[in-house]
């Protein structure tokens, strides 16, 4: 056996939560419509502050990924994404202790919650393009 037949591929596959109640709320409040709206606008807006802490890691430029993540939080909290605004404020920690590999791990991670937790809310209020 060579060393490449022992060669394991590991799959990284995060679990999310989406609190129904936050999102009931929301409706409740705003009523259908304008619950929608808002929904649709939030979506879009985490989708792009993603892209962007992507964007920030890379050209290490921390103080904007720590301020980026922490917007995460505030954000997806509202409308009921709890693990992704976990998984956000994980990585404004890793850039608060100076730590880039743990920045670039936890970032990695936020990106696979984000877009699992993204597609969930779309999903789950069948939202079209």
């Amino acid at each position: 056996m060579n060393v490449v037949e022992k060669i394991i591929t590991l799959e990284h596959k995060e679990s999310v939560r989406l609190d129904s109640d936050q999102l009931s709320g929301l409706y409740r409040q705003l009523g259908d419509k304008n619950a929608l709206d808002v929904l649709c606008r939030t979506v879009e807006e985490l989708a792009v502050r993603l892209s962007n802490c992507e964007r920030y890691w890379r050209q290490r430029e921390w103080a904007d990924l720590r301020k980026c993540a922490k917007s995460l939080v505030a954000i997806s909290e509202q409308i009921g994404m709890t693990a992704l605004a976990r998984v956000a404020g994980d990585v404004a920690h890793t850039v608060d202790a100076g730590d880039a590999v743990a920045a670039g791990a936890t970032l990695g991670r936020l990106i696979r919650v984000g877009e699992r937790s993204l597609t969930a809310v779309w999903d789950q209020q069948d939202l079209s393009v």
